[in-house]
């Protein structure tokens, strides 16, 4: 498998990514072969360009400008599912939900349910351990206007499908919008799972539990803590506390800071 610059193994072809992901044999593997994946012309562009662009406030960084791996321990028990990385966020910082407002609101979360280190994400090597949770997401470039399309999605399905696969000990899953809760159902479906028919909608709140061949899984859904939800106050930090909350009930997991605000862990 050729390497680029940096490093990374590259792949291209949607078929490529299918191979590369079902080979990666840990975590680690994958996160490299997913950082050198430039299988969607359309992302690959968009996330170069703004790699050379930049914002200006941010004109003197280097950006990351290429897919972002997802983040967490290979024993966790909970898995965050996103959308895809934001373009001057992990695009430019090179790790999951790391440098913009979402990330604020997703490590916050965590931190009050006891599953990471700190309540804050800024930069790689700002200190941030998770505990108990992977966090990734369903699309790993930054897309134009935030909008990856279905071919997109499913081309980069792989990776996430392997990177689940890779957690042994996974018990619950918390998506977060209506793009992961769909990019999701395919994903199970070739692990095995046997999914309810039709399929649940997605709302925030809802919990749904397939079986598979390692056992249970619940899927709990989040509105997504994009700005358009959090500022409007249509998810609140209550709501995304209460889903946590549950994720840790069910996973066994995590313990709230005391003192801070959000649900105690029953």
């Amino acid at each position: 498998m050729a390497a680029d610059a940096q490093g990374f193994p590259v792949t291209r072809p949607p078929a490529g990514v299918a191979r590369s992901a079902r080979g990666a044999r840990d975590l680690a593997v994958l996160d490299a072969r997913v950082s050198g994946c430039r299988a969607c012309l359309r992302l690959v562009a968009w996330r170069e360009e703004v790699a050379r662009v930049k914002r200006a406030s941010f004109r003197d960084e280097d950006y990351w400008g290429r897919p972002v791996p997802g983040l967490g321990p290979a024993d966790a028990r909970i898995a965050v599912v996103g959308l895809a990385p934001a373009a001057h966020g992990g695009n430019r910082t090179g790790r999951v939900f790391t440098g913009d407002r979402s990330g604020d609101w997703i490590f916050a979360a965590l931190w009050r349910a006891g599953l990471a280190s700190q309540p804050t994400s800024t930069h790689v090597g700002d200190g941030l351990e998770l505990t108990g949770v992977r966090v990734a997401a369903a699309v790993r470039c930054a897309p134009p206007d935030n909008a990856p399309t279905p071919a997109e999605r499913d081309t980069c399905s792989p990776w996430l499908a392997r990177e689940l696969a890779l957690l042994p000990d996974l018990r619950v899953a918390v998506v977060l919008g209506g793009f992961g809760w769909t990019a999701l159902w395919p994903v199970l479906a070739g692990a095995g799972y046997v999914l309810p028919r039709p399929r649940p909608a997605f709302g925030h709140g809802v919990e749904v539990t397939v079986s598979g061949p390692r056992g249970e899984l619940t899927l709990l859904g989040s509105y997504h803590v994009s700005q358009q939800n959090t500022f409007t106050g249509r998810l609140t930090e209550p709501m995304l506390d209460a889903v946590l909350a549950r994720a840790t009930e069910l996973a066994g997991t995590g313990g709230a800071h005391e003192g801070e605000s959000g649900p105690p862990r029953p």
